[in-house]
This record gives C-alpha cells, structure tokens and sequence, in this order.
C-alpha cells in the first residue's frame, strides 16, 4: 500500500510541476476589451430554426468591414478628459459604492452624448502581490464596465485594463495615500 502511494506521488509531482509551468504568471497589465457583436438587423436563418444538417439553399453572406470585429486600440492612443471623474474602491474590494454610483452617472451621461472610445483603467495600493492587483485592478475595471453598460453605454466603446499597483497617483505609506491609488480611471479616445 505504501508503494502504491508512493509511486503515485512520484508521478503526481510531474505532472503539478507542467502544469504549473504551462499556467505561468503574466508580468505585464492585462488588457481585456469589451465589445459586442454590432446588430445585423434581422435575424439569420440559421438562427430562426436550428439545423442538423446544412441546407444547400444557405449561402454564406460577407460580413462588411465596418462589423467585423476590431482590435481595440493601444492604450496610448487614449488621453484625459476633465469630464471623466475617477472612482474609488474600499481596501481588497471591487464593488462600486453608492457615491460613486453617482460619479459614474454623471460619467455614463458624458459618455452617451460624446461618441468616443473610453479606456477604464483598474488600479490599485502598493498592499498585495503583483499578481494579486492585476487580478483585483481587472475586476475593478470590469465592475466599473458593468456599471457603464447598465447605464445605457455601449460595451462595444469600452476597453479595459488593469495596471494593479504599477502606477500610483501617491506614494505615500498611509491609509490616506493607499485610499487614492484604488481607483478606476477613464480616458477616451475619439473614434
């Protein structure tokens, strides 16, 4: 029996080891961009009756250049806008709290009658591993999204992307300094 075991921690090892090795951890912000699918208008065929089989009668229909899918654009190419105010979050949390509920309002009202492409910058205090505040600073940008797109903002103008603890706005070791680095922060870009 203890043979068994052991042969069988002998080859769980390995195979720990690959996939750890495979998984990785990235060392660069993550970007993410939201976006949907542009309506067509009417609905497909296909998407009227399910089929098993494909009917010689279909044939594929171009998609046109302009609701193709697009790579969002480089987080260079967005700036600051005065109009967009920044959020902040409590410590570890990603939720979006009533007074900047009222913030991101006001910003999905801009944002709704301006035609620009928004960046939402997640970010976090210098508390926590590099890993951990990338994965915290995305949920804090997606949170924020979510909000957004709730609000009547089209997901298919939002990017986001989480730059963890890498860009403080104070570097001070304070509760008062960490509380400004929490944030979600907006640029835009015009389309």
């Amino acid at each position: 029996m203890a043979q068994r075991r052991g042969s069988a921690l002998l080859l769980a090892v390995p195979v720990i080891a690959l996939s750890l090795f495979l998984v990785g951890c990235p060392k660069r912000p993550a970007t993410t961009a939201a976006s949907a699918p542009a309506p067509s208008g009417s609905p497909s065929p296909s998407a009227a009756a399910p089929s098993t089989a494909p009917s010689p009668s279909m044939t594929p229909s171009p998609v046109a250049p302009s609701t193709a899918p697009t790579t969002p654009p480089a987080p260079s190419e967005f700036t600051a806008n005065a109009n967009l105010k920044d959020i902040f979050f409590d410590f570890d949390k990603y939720d979006v709290r009533p007074n900047d509920a009222k913030t991101l309002d006001t910003n999905a009202a801009w944002l709704k009658s301006n035609d620009n492409l928004v960046l939402i910058e997640g970010h976090c205090d210098e508390r926590g591993t590099n890993e951990y505040n990338l994965a915290l600073g995305e949920r804090r940008a997606k949170a924020t999204m979510n909000y957004l797109v709730a609000q009547g903002v089209q997901a298919s103008r939002i990017t986001i992307i989480s730059y963890g603890k890498e860009r403080p706005t104070c570097t001070e070791h304070s509760e008062a300094c960490w509380a400004q680095n929490r944030r979600a922060h907006f640029l835009v870009k015009a389309r």
